[in-house]
Parts: structure tokens; sequence; C-alpha cells
């Protein structure tokens, strides 16, 4: 894979996008390379975390723009629906925490895959824009679906709007990410929760992420009859059993991802 690389640790993969020296910007082969690095993360059971973060001093300036004025390139609607929707879909769908470290700027794509995450780490440095508005497009990749969830409508309005930079600390006290670590210490840290997750019960983790998937939409009778059967499923694995025999011995659980 020329613009994503991919490396397995314990049971993390960690999905790094590739091209510095456009800021990891996407074209159609960068967004190819990592739905099938996401693919396999959700295909292989030995995997039970993935790591996302980028190369350099960028995590993702969005869309090359060079391809998507090309009159010979895959044109607006296709680089939407066939490079970042299904980006955005595995994340969400993969039934494994997906952690990003941002290491740098997230604009535009870029910002909105790293929102899509289920745990978003940022160097102090960073900085998120909603770039869209400065060129007279609107926000993909899922921008006006996750951001009002997590900053509230209003807020979200004004950064999609305004194209405003968001601080990594501003991000972390409105709620857009978890938590800021320092720009020196980012990998180490964000990818200790990586692992940290990739031990514990895997398919739990991956029924929390559906039912959070699910809540975006569904009404509160609907969610707790989704939780009861979710909860009947999760108590029938092997993580439950050994959680609870951990407990009751007073010893540190060894979960497997079953």
């Amino acid at each position: 894979m020329t613009f994503i690389k991919t490396e397995t640790e314990g049971s993390v993969l960690k999905v790094t996008l590739n091209r510095p020296d456009k800021f990891n910007s996407f074209n159609r082969e960068m967004s190819l390379q990592l739905q099938a690095a996401l693919d396999k993360a959700s295909e292989d059971s030995s995997i039970r975390a993935v790591y996302l973060t980028g190369e350099g001093k960028a995590f993702c300036a969005g869309q090359d723009l060079s391809e998507a004025t090309d009159a010979n390139g895959p044109g607006i609607e296709r680089i939407v629906r066939e490079h970042y929707n299904p980006i955005i879909q595995k994340i969400r769908s993969i039934e494994k925490p997906v952690v990003c470290g941002v290491n740098g700027v997230a604009a535009g794509a870029g910002a909105n895959i790293a929102l899509a995450c289920d745990v978003v780490i940022a160097g102090s440095s960073v900085a998120f824009i909603q770039a869209f508005s400065k060129i007279g497009l609107i926000p993909d990749s899922g921008g006006t679906f996750f951001l009002p969830r997590l900053v509230g409508f209003g807020k979200a309005s004004a950064l999609m709007m305004l194209g405003d930079k968001v601080s990594a600390a501003d991000a972390e006290r409105m709620g857009m990410i978890y938590k800021v670590s320092e720009d020196a210490a980012l990998q180490a840290e964000a990818f200790a929760v990586a692992k940290a997750l990739s031990e514990m019960p895997t398919k739990g983790l991956g029924m929390t992420k559906k039912l959070l998937n699910q809540s975006m939409h569904n009404s509160l009778n609907e969610q707790l009859g989704y939780e009861a059967d979710m909860q009947v499923h999760a108590a029938l694995t092997y993580d439950y059993n050994e959680g609870v025999n951990a407990f009751l011995e007073k010893r540190k659980p060894v979960f497997k991802g079953e």
C-alpha cells in the first residue's frame, strides 16, 4: 500500500495515512486503500482494535483538490459516494473500537473522519477545521450527522458556516473529542488507549458501538428493548464469564474477545 501504511502490534491494527507531502489529503487510491485496511480489521478476528493516525505534520487536510478539479478525475459525486461515504460507514460498522490519534491539522473530510471514530485524542497543537464553506462546498463525510450530536446544533452550525479553526483544547472542552495529549506524547498515549481497548471484551465493546449507532435514531423504548436483547447476547460470551469469575476470585481478568 503506497498511501496507507498498516502494521499489526499485538491485537491492534495501526493504520497510518501516508501522503505527508500532501498533508495526507485524499486521492482515490488513498481512500480505497483505507477502505481495504478497515475491511481487513473487520474480517480478521485476531485484530481487536484499530488505531488511525497520520504521517508527518498533518493528520489529514481533506480532499486533494487537484483530483477534485481534474476534468479526467472521478468527479465530486464519485469522490463523496465511493471514497468518503464507505470510509465512514466502515468505521461505524466495524464491531471493534477505532481510536484516532490526531497528530496535526484535521480539515474538511479529515476532521470528519476523525470525529466518526470511537475515541479521538489530539495533539495539543492540533486544529480542527470545517473548511468546506471556504470553497463553496457543504460538510461531507458524516460531518452534518456527527458534529451536531457532539457539540450541539448551534455550535455545529456556526463552525460549519464560518469555518473557524477549533484548537484541540477547545475541541475537548466542547465535547468534540475525548482528550488532548502533548504533541510529543500523542502517539504513545493514543496508541496505549487502543492497546488497552484491544485487551478488553471485544464482543461487548462491539455491541456497545452498535447500540450507540442505533441510539442516533431510536426512541427511548426502542433503545431499551435493544439494550435488553444485546445484554442477553453479551452474557453468553466467554469474556462475560471470565470477567465475573475474575471479580469473584479477586484477580485480573484475561479477556479473549470471544
